[in-house]
């Protein structure tokens, strides 16, 4: 796989003035429970200096396809209330202003608040699969995925280097370090090359596959990426449940950074 650089914006539970708040949502995935002063909606949605103006404009001159799905009520709040991230960042105004987005077709879903087409917010997302940062630090943050198993996550200590948004590779089973942060991989996504950071995993006729596959679904291949074999054209592939990849092919407990690519 083949990525990319650097700044980060993820979670802080820390009920702190502007300037540190932006500390903190740059260098803490959660808190133990017993530090953290948990915030209100009214202290977490930011009307003045909303980052979501920011983030329709890099929508809308994005070189690549980006679909907004819209946020519902109440899941919108309750969602950034478990996250406790300000609309300040761009990753609280993605949680509050979307349920997620969609990035080339759907290939990249970018977790939110959940929609119909993305069920799945990312905090529930995360305390599905044992990340629950509402009580405990997490190992890592899943922001994002994509159709066939890859999972992005921010970094909270375990794959060494914290902040950093890794990307766990289906053909080579290890987290690879993007070398970026929460921001910086959304620009990725919504302006890098991924037909190069794809290369060979993408088949004849994958567009139309993702319009019948489900947020919560991607495609289990086979045989496995990361086992030999014919081209991915030649390979067979069923929509399964996210859940199940992620049960399959991702293990904290053992998670290996590799080398970091050049990009």
């Amino acid at each position: 796989m083949k990525l990319f650089g650097s700044v980060t914006l993820i979670l802080a539970g820390l009920l702190l003035s502007s300037c540190s708040e932006l500390h903190s949502e740059k260098t803490g995935v959660g808190r133990e429970s017993s530090q953290v002063n948990v915030r209100n909606l009214s202290q977490l949605v930011n009307t003045k200096e909303s980052a979501w103006p920011m983030i329709q404009t890099w929508v809308k001159d994005a070189k690549n396809q980006v679909e907004i799905l819209p946020p519902t009520d109440p899941a919108r709040s309750r969602a950034l209330l478990a996250t406790q991230v300000t609309t300040r960042s761009p990753m609280g105004s993605i949680i509050y202003e979307t349920g997620g987005l969609l990035v080339d077709h759907g290939w990249v879903r970018i977790l939110g608040s959940g929609h119909p087409r993305l069920p799945r917010t990312l905090p529930d997302w995360n305390s599905s699969v044992g990340n629950d940062f509402t009580t405990n630090k997490p190992p890592f943050l899943l922001v994002a995925d994509d159709a066939i198993g890859g999972f992005f996550a921010i970094d909270g200590g375990l794959l060494g280097k914290p902040g950093d948004v890794f990307y766990y590779a289906p053909d080579s089973l290890k987290w690879e370090d993007t070398g970026k942060g929460y921001t910086d991989f959304i620009d990725f996504c919504f302006n890098g090359d991924l037909e190069k950071f794809y290369e060979g995993l993408r088949w004849q006729g994958w567009q139309a596959d993702l319009k019948r596959l489900p947020g919560d679904k991607g495609f289990m291949i086979y045989p496995f990426l990361f086992a030999a074999g014919p081209p991915i054209d030649a390979r067979q592939r069923k929509p399964v449940p996210l859940s199940e990849l992620y049960g399959l092919f991702v293990d904290k407990s053992n998670a290996q950074q590799s080398k970091k690519p050049t990009f």
